[in-house]
């Protein structure tokens, strides 16, 4: 669906946006001050990236002087000097040095995914706990429809089930948000703002499991050439078609701004040979994985497993928190650890961790020695939450109805079970007749419906994550998938001394009002 923008507003977007029609463009000729803004604002905003730029943006900036702008200015100039460089160095690291702010709109919570895989980018996704999804946009609900499908004699049947649950979302998010001023009144000192908004992000936390994979967000990006080209490769060899459209897309406005970077994501013996060879390796798996694995009952219970850790562990943490303070070779340390007494073991850890105040004081390297391996069921929303974080390995497999769903304790509460039951069946029974387009079938596969992950991260990223998502203003969702990882690493592994220096992970149970002190605090900082 394309924007409509006035002939004055037209003229002004030309200077800083590549193009004024696709869903996919490039900021230029910004401050990159401009573009961290906008992005952090846009992950907050229900506007386009551009209609955010117009309305709160170009205020601020002096574009008296710079009518004669054009987003191709001086590239010519850079594409000799990078044609030189590859050619005669073969340096791709060049690559790493020129970055890009890319917006990719329109796009199904299945893309997003893809989109936010690697590791080595920035990326800011549009939020469903501050935006809804009960608004139709040209006579469309937000989600995504997939060609093939809309062609096939199901066609009719998909638009028809997916705007039945966009509905259900639309009627239940209202009387959530009811039982919730009933329920919890607003505290004297609280201001309208900060509590109105409060109970929103609560209402829709709790019925965005409604929606469907299909339903579509922002996602802005930003990342190096060679992110990129990596990206666009991977995204050229994906299973689903959605994917493949974005990938051109992107390769099109990216070309407009780093030309060279980019040269050879469809280059027949480079790119294009690259994005063959992965997706061969797709097929072949589907196929030896189909032909020698044993089918079982899918798992209906949402569960964390520690699958994989080091009983010496601690040891050689101690170890490699000494070794850059002395001497010695790291067998000769582990040696000397293994005579210590617990007491002395002790100590070096608290020495090495120190006086943390905040979850952000994180100590050194040497916590990324002990390492994790987890095999998760749970809820996809919760998932593309936690995908998010990139110092890790993650694999997931193809979300479907198969390992049952979520419901959130609240919904019970109200009285509103049967309402989304009812719509967790429509969205598994759409899953059923849509199955053979393979991934695709997906996009009818509601947010509450579970999926299985599986995370390989060192403590140190452990350490950040679940300090990060279990604060009281997370989603429950995701906050009990990672306390119980917290409690299998001292409890399953034994790692008492790794799990307590993660000293800020809140085990506390589900706060009232999850977003409240975060929205007091917000207003403080706005009113200082």
């Amino acid at each position: 669906m394309a924007e409509e923008f006035s002939s004055a507003e037209a003229d002004v977007l030309r200077r800083y946006f590549t193009n004024l029609d696709s869903p996919v463009f490039a900021l230029v000729n910004l401050p990159e001050v401009v573009k961290g803004a906008l992005f952090a604002r846009y992950s907050r905003s229900s506007k386009s990236l551009r209609r955010l730029f117009l309305d709160e943006f170009v205020n601020e900036l002096d574009i008296e002087g710079d009518t004669s702008i054009d987003a191709t200015v001086g590239l010519d100039r850079a594409e000799s000097l990078y044609e030189r460089i590859f050619v005669e160095y073969g340096d791709d690291s060049v690559a790493q040095l020129g970055g890009v702010h890319l917006a990719c709109e329109q796009a199904s919570n299945l893309l997003t995914k893809v989109l936010e895989w690697g590791r080595l980018a920035a990326y800011l996704e549009q939020s469903t706990r501050y935006i809804p999804y009960d608004t139709r946009y040209g006579g469309r609900y937000r989600y995504y429809r997939d060609p093939e499908i809309l062609a096939s004699n199901l066609g009719t049947r998909f638009v028809g089930d997916m705007d039945r649950l966009f509905d259900t979302y639309a009627e239940l998010a209202p009387r959530v948000e009811d039982h919730l001023r009933t329920a919890t009144p607003k505290a004297p000192g609280d201001s309208d703002f900060v509590y109105r908004q409060a109970v929103k992000a609560k209402a829709l936390d709790a019925v965005r499991g409604i929606l469907p994979a299909a339903a579509q967000s922002n996602v802005g990006i930003y990342a190096s050439g060679q992110a990129y080209e990596q990206m666009l490769m991977r995204m050229r060899a994906s299973p689903l078609p959605e994917a493949n459209v974005y990938a051109d897309l992107m390769l099109t406005e990216l070309r407009k701004v780093i030309p060279s970077f980019v040269k050879r994501v469809d280059l027949p013996d480079r790119g294009a040979a690259h994005s063959e060879y992965l997706s061969d390796i797709n097929a072949h798996m589907a196929f030896v994985t189909d032909e020698l694995l044993t089918p079982e009952p899918p798992e209906q219970d949402a569960r964390v497993e520690l699958v994989d850790f080091d009983p010496d562990a601690e040891v050689k943490l101690v170890a490699a928190m000494l070794y850059p303070y002395s001497r010695l070779s790291e067998n000769s340390l582990i040696e000397q650890v293994h005579a210590m007494s617990v007491e002395q073991r002790t100590r070096v850890i608290g020495a090495y961790v120190g006086n943390r105040q905040n979850r952000r004081h994180r100590p050194g390297r040497a916590l990324e020695r002990p390492a994790y391996r987890f095999d998760i069921l749970a809820d996809y929303g919760a998932f593309r939450d936690l995908q998010r974080h990139r110092m890790l390995t993650i694999e997931w497999q193809q979300l479907s109805p198969n390992h049952g769903y979520t419901r959130p304790g609240l919904i019970d509460e109200i009285g509103l079970t049967g309402s989304f039951d009812a719509a967790m069946g429509r969205s598994a029974a759409l899953f059923g007749e849509i199955e053979h387009f393979g991934p695709a079938a997906s996009y009818a596969v509601s947010l509450a419906y579970r999926v299985r992950f599986m995370f390989d991260l060192n403590a140190r990223a452990a350490m950040h994550m679940l300090e990060l998502r279990s604060t009281p203003q997370g989603h429950p969702a995701y906050r009990s998938v990672v306390q119980d990882m917290h409690t299998a690493i001292a409890e399953t592994a034994g790692h008492h001394a790794i799990a307590g220096v993660m000293n800020f992970v809140n085990h506390n149970s589900e706060a009232d009002l999850e977003r409240l002190e975060a929205e007091r605090r917000a207003e403080q900082k706005r009113l200082a």
